[in-house]
């Protein structure tokens, strides 16, 4: 692979005592096994035992975090409960944008929760998992996203359809600067970023400024493995809580089947056995199943192959970042980990 110089590795010995596998993975990597690898980081037991960065990339390059940042999204929402700002996810979104006439006009609009917004079933006519529907590139068309995505029309009852769209977590972001009375950036700096000791990242904002919800936030790998780590450590980071157990008990539920989805099927991995995806509040759970065992796998999901990959009974945190936009190979991700980051037999 182009660049492997430039590869950092952190071990325990524990680790590479106990998974033999290891060093095959950089023997793989080494080889070019997997294209457009930008950076694979590991953690377990709050101690990074993995690090590798190539293809030009290094630990202060920022990486665009694309959909997975979704997930942060969901943290951000979770705070603002905390905090009391927002009461509680069945809140009609109507109620944050009193000035808009277009749940006047819509009476299936009018019944939109934050909890559709959440799920994706927001029953906007929108549809990008699948490709039939891309509200996002019209979006990015306009000045102020967030009232673009409130006025996108109506094609199914609120929380009866799963549809993706990148249009409901900007939604979620303007409600939070409305509870908030502050800009999302300034809200997500004060209350998630500074006390992760996150400093360096940057947003896209729209030409009205508010910061992008959906995606394509640039981040550290090694800080994404940080927000993992959060999520992990059930929404504490040391003796500081940042976000509720409680929000993160809900949030990552993910009980609602994704229509004809594996992340594993999709890798075309022979080390694993495809099982059915769920989705929560913008996380994903799936199984992923092999010959040495079952690992409950929730993790958040962006375009090209930004994972942030939680196993809870391993107390282990996985990142990756790739190059891999708009291609399957990006699911390659779920093949690394089953074949060569989970115990094997």
């Amino acid at each position: 692979m182009k660049n492997f110089a430039t590869l950092f590795l952190l071990f325990i010995s524990f680790y590479t005592t106990a998974q033999p596998q290891f060093a095959k993975m950089n023997e793989a990597l080494r080889a070019g096994n997997y294209e457009n690898i930008h950076s694979i980081l590991i953690s377990q037991n709050d101690t990074i035992i993995y690090e590798a960065y190539f293809n030009g990339y290094n630990r202060d390059s920022l990486h665009d975090s694309r959909s997975s940042f979704k997930s942060i999204t969901s943290l951000l929402t979770g705070i603002a409960l905390d905090k009391q700002l927002i009461k509680n996810v069945k809140q009609p979104i109507s109620t944050f944008f009193p000035a808009e006439n277009i749940f006047a006009a819509d009476t299936l609009k009018k019944q939109i929760t934050i909890e559709n917004l959440l799920e994706m079933r927001s029953g906007f006519d929108c549809n990008e998992w699948d490709d039939s529907k891309d509200c996002e590139a019209e979006m990015e068309k306009t000045s102020d996203w967030v009232n673009f995505s409130l006025s996108i029309p109506m094609k199914n009852k609120p929380g009866t359809t799963w549809a993706y769209t990148s249009c409901n977590p900007v939604i979620v972001g303007g409600i939070i600067e409305k509870a908030a009375n502050m800009p999302v950036i300034q809200f997500a700096d004060t209350y998630f970023f500074a006390p992760l000791g996150i400093t360096k990242y940057r947003w896209t904002t729209d030409p009205s400024g508010h910061g992008m919800t959906g995606g394509s936030f640039y981040i550290r790998p090694v800080d994404m493995l940080q927000i993992g780590q959060l999520v992990l450590n059930n929404g504490k980071k040391g003796n500081t809580r940042i976000v509720s157990e409680k929000w993160l008990e809900n949030s990552t539920r993910c009980n609602i089947p994704i229509p004809g989805s594996s992340f594993v099927q999709m890798s075309r991995s022979a080390a694993a056995i495809p099982q059915p995806a769920y989705y929560g509040y913008y996380w994903y759970r799936e199984e992923i199943k092999t010959a040495s065992g079952s690992y409950p796998l929730l993790f958040a999901s962006g375009n090209g192959g930004q994972y942030i990959m939680i196993i809870k009974p391993l107390n282990m945190v996985v990142v990756f970042t790739q190059g891999n936009y708009g291609k399957r190979v990006a699911k390659q991700a779920f093949d690394i980990l089953a074949k060569y980051i989970l115990p094997s037999e």
